[in-house]
């Protein structure tokens, strides 16, 4: 870093960003505090003095600065403006106006876009209020998101009028962002923040919004004309590629993501393939090398074809949809042309830095995204790492050598932000990036490219093109979906802490730089002249790539993509000398690379405090689901959710894309981020959509030991898939009975109180009786954990609470557990204390009463369960309701919570406080919960 005072400026920058981001308050002031004590040492440490120091400090202290500046003026004007309370402001009317600043992305019966606002007119229901109000329109300058809802197919076409630059006006009302309401859990609220967004602008029906094109200049407007171009080709690729062709094309091609088919994007992103279909350095490469050899043909001379090219990468960049990636890649390639036609050498890790530096300089909130993160990792570990890994490939054909190395160094250098944020990688991604992304990016973006504009002069000569295309694709998917089938590959991996990836790169460098010392070091490669040496000048009159005269084409492949083509370059550019390891350096060696491995299986373990059971109430809206975690780290998960849709199912116009869905979209990814690598068991309180329909897309993801219901079906399709996917993947599957018990470690029981299969109202249909009482038929139980005791209801009726309290009277139930006690194992505990007890006719008798420590409420507090009597018997310290946030149903009902009140439980409901979890440890029980509770 000693010769490359920009890299060491950027590097201080952005780790002053860092901090401003992560910390506030007076931790951001102790954090600033600590930060400039400590990187004098470490600067003094790698032989950094003087001035060079102070340098370094300011750049430090410059990003921190700069981003708490930005952070500042990040923030909505709109309540000020309108002069109310922004909790008034959500749900307010509005007219508003403004010029639509982005692409309409019509999905099913919605339509999204952002709006530049610029003057906003509320509206109310009093006549004489809206005169005033119209007098008092107010201006103002931010930018909204906006949902459209269309209400008729027509309306679809009607969106798709609307252009960016377009003057639109728009009746609505305004939506605070959700939030994230589990822990863990995407925050759709500070994504929109990133983004200088803070409010939604929901509107019903296309009818609600006036489009008027732009008169004057801004009919001139460049995003427009980009906007209609990218429509143009993917109309183009449409016409030639059929689905799921055409989407997956539109990806690679266009950087049209969002088109791609989501089952086909979730085969590739399990196997770390999504970056192919990002448009990023691979393209940017293909695009450069393509149009310098273009006008190579045309006799241009060298700086008249490298001054074009110069031009030409921001308008490839716009027309791909500017992604972070791209950008960091153009701005690469337009610094790199540059460089080649003043004839100075390219340093590639400066050459990313003056990238980096400048994109973080025009937003610093490009720090927070994946897709800035993983572009510019990667390319610089590349940059990094590579020299370091070629050496382990040099007996390879240098072709393979080449394509190894990249894919090893790549691979390496993502894996921590690949678990970072999606919490899984496959032990297949290492052959999969080896085998398809060269075939991809070398063989079938090219054709795809070429076909797609042959379409515009002459469609039956492109159709063979596409055709061949096709093959290649189909190739792909099915070699794609086979790697993804095979069992056991997947690793689920809990989020590591931003110290432990810290680690991970150093201790990785330095096993990697003492293997290359001691293996052989390479003592002249053309990596180092070419792309890591300081800026020297050139004969501008020649065309150089390693100190070898070049074709214009190789010359802009290694301009727009030096960390790849350093891989070709440093072999067979020099020679290598072997030196034997020291004694030392062998010790040094193996510790590193225990210290490695040790530290990847620490990573893996699921974080849990020893010796203390979690229960983990999930808001997944309207619906149930609970993480159950042992003392011994054992899984259980009761319910999986499910969205619930009321649709007219012949209305196909209006399924989107990618529905959302509750277990894919909410349960799935909080069992990874938690690194749940398997389920003991999966149990099912009753086949309502609600509480089983989120499991579909757990047992597709993450290996499940045992799956327990209430023995029947609801005879419905979608329940009928769940029983089929978990025979098809071998789950055991049990039949829960009134009396029978699961032992999960020594510390916890489950204790199944119902059904009660003798006195079930069913239908023999099939293999499984059919229950259209699937409510009173829940599974019920008592879990007896680390001294705890918590009662689980799923949605049984009244009907059902007096069947069993009667039960419990009569001794029944207790004769039930001990007739299944020689089978199953029921031991002695809180199950004997609670079922002998007599049920008390006298609920004022305190002292006749028996009290659990938790009562999971029956079907999200409702009316037609919580009686009484059943709140009265149990006498649960703390109450716990699982509802959805503005429910349609009214959940819970005010006279449940009248009297879990009279029973003076301490009541936690999910849809006001979120996510509520209980830490469990010698009959203690520790509450926290996600949101504040709104009162």
């Amino acid at each position: 870093m000693k010769g490359r005072p920009l890299l060491s400026f950027t590097i201080c920058w952005l780790c002053g960003s860092g901090i401003a981001c992560a910390l506030t308050g007076w931790t951001l002031i102790w954090g600033l505090i600590g930060a400039l004590a400590c990187l004098p040492l470490l600067l003094r440490f790698i032989n950094v003095r003087g001035w060079s120091v102070l340098f370094l400090l300011a750049a430090f202290i410059g990003g921190a600065a700069h981003w708490e500046w930005n952070d500042a003026r990040n923030h909505s004007s709109l309540p000020e403006t309108m002069n109310v309370a922004a909790d008034e402001t959500d749900g307010m009317a509005a007219e508003i106006q403004g010029e639509l600043v982005s692409d309409v992305r019509i999905d099913g019966d919605r339509a999204e876009f952002k709006i530049q606002m610029s003057s906003i007119l509320p509206i109310s229901n009093s006549s004489t209020d809206t005169d005033l109000a119209a007098s008092s329109a107010s201006k103002i300058d931010e930018q909204l998101m906006v949902q459209v809802r269309l209400l008729e197919e027509e309306e679809q076409q009607v969106a798709a009028g609307w252009k960016r630059g377009d003057l639109i006006t728009l009746n609505g009302s305004f939506v605070l962002p959700g939030e994230a309401r589990n822990f863990g859990g995407f925050d759709y609220r500070s994504y929109l923040r990133a983004l200088h967004i803070h409010w939604l602008f929901k509107v019903k029906g296309a009818s609600s919004v006036t489009a008027t094109p732009p008169e004057g200049l801004g009919q001139f407007n460049v995003l427009r004309w980009t906007d209609w171009t990218r429509n143009r080709l993917a109309s183009a690729v449409e016409q030639l590629f059929p689905e799921p062709h055409a989407g997956y094309m539109k990806g690679l091609i266009i950087g049209m993501a969002t088109d791609i088919d989501p089952g086909t994007y979730g085969q590739f992103s399990q196997l770390g393939l999504t970056h192919i279909l990002a448009i990023s350095g691979t393209h940017v490469a293909v695009y450069v090398a393509s149009l310098l050899l273009i006008l190579s043909w045309l006799r241009l001379t060298r700086e008249t074809a490298l001054t074009i090219a110069l031009i030409l990468v921001p308008a490839y960049v716009l027309l791909s949809g500017g992604s972070p990636s791209v950008i960091r890649a153009g701005m690469m390639s337009m610094i790199g042309l540059y460089m080649a036609r003043r004839g100075l050498a390219r340093d590639g890790l400066q050459m990313i830095s003056a990238a980096a530096l400048l994109m973080m300089w025009w937003n610093p909130y490009f720090l927070l995204s994946v897709s800035f993160q993983l572009s510019f990792l990667v390319t610089a570990g590349l940059m990094i790492y590579m020299p370091l890994i070629n050496r382990l490939f040099s007996s390879w054909p240098k072709s393979l050598a080449a394509t190894a190395s990249v894919t090893v160094t790549a691979q390496l250098i993502s894996f921590p932000v690949t678990i970072l944020y999606f919490n899984q990688f496959s032990l297949l991604s290492f052959v999969a990036n080896f085998l398809l992304v060269s075939l991809i990016s070398a063989i079938v973006l090219p054709l795809g490219t070429v076909t797609m504009l042959l379409s515009f002069i002459w469609i039956p000569l492109a159709k063979p093109l596409a055709w061949i295309a096709m093959q290649l694709n189909q190739l792909t998917f099915v070699s794609v979906e086979w790697m993804n089938s095979l069992p056991g590959f997947v690793l689920i991996w809990a989020t590591p802490s931003l110290l432990w990836i810290a680690a991970y790169y150093a201790v990785l460098y330095a096993l990697l730089y003492l293997l290359h010392r001691g293996n052989g070091a390479q003592q002249e490669t053309a990596f180092v002249e070419e792309e890591t040496a300081p800026l020297v000048r050139q004969q501008p009159d020649k065309n150089r790539v390693d100190g070898k005269e070049t074709s214009l084409t190789t010359l802009g492949a290694s301009i727009a993509w030096p960390e790849y083509t350093s891989a070709f370059t440093a072999r067979g550019a020099g020679y290598y000398t072997h030196q034997r390891m020291s004694k030392f350096q062998r010790w040094l060696c193996g510790l590193l690379a225990l210290s490695f491995i040790a530290g990847l299986w620490w990573a893996y373990q699921t974080p849990q405090p020893a010796g203390t059971g979690i229960v983990q109430f999930l808001d997944i809206g309207q619906g149930d689901s609970t993480l159950i975690t042992t003392p011994e780290g054992k899984h259980i998960l009761v319910d999986g959710g499910g969205t619930v849709s009321f649709g007219n199912t012949e209305q196909s116009w209006k399924t989107r894309r990618d529905p959302y869905e509750v277990g894919a979209k909410v349960v799935v990814p909080l069992l990874k981020k938690r690194g749940i690598h398997r389920l003991e068991a999966v149990i099912v309180t009753h086949a309502d959509q609600d509480h089983f329909g989120g499991l579909q897309a757990v047992l597709e993801q993450i290996p499940v030991k045992r799956f327990m219901f209430n023995g029947t079906t609801s005879g419905k399709d979608n329940f009928d898939k769940l029983l089929d996917t978990a025979m098809e993947r071998k789950i055991p599957l049990y039949a829960i009975q009134q009396g029978m018990s699961y032992k999960a470690d020594k510390e916890t029981s489950l204790h199944f109180m119902a059904p009660d299969l003798a006195h079930m109202d069913v239908n023999i249909s099939g293999n499984l009786p059919v229950s259209e009482h699937q409510n009173h038929d829940s599974v019920v139980f008592l879990l007896d954990m680390a001294g705890a005791s918590m009662l689980f209801t799923g949605d049984m009726d009244a009907a059902a609470e007096q069947d069993l309290l009667y039960m419990i009277q009569d001794g029944a139930l207790s004769a039930q557990f001990e007739q299944k006690g020689a089978d199953i194992g029921v031991t002695e505990g809180v199950v004997q204390r609670v079922l002998t007890h007599p049920l008390q006719d006298n609920s004022n008798d305190v002292s006749a009463s028996i009290s659990i420590d938790v009562l999971k409420v029956a079907h999200h507090g409702s009316k037609t369960s919580s009686t009484e009597a059943w709140l009265q018997y149990w006498n649960a310290k703390t109450a716990v309701i699982s509802a959805g946030i503005n429910n349609t149903y009214g959940h819970p009902n005010p006279g449940v919570m009248e009297r879990l009140e009279a029973t003076g439980s301490d009541i936690y409901r999910t849809d006001q406080m979120g996510e509520v979890q209980m830490r469990v440890k010698d009959g203690k029980i520790d509450i926290r919960y996600k949101l504040v509770a709104v009162e």
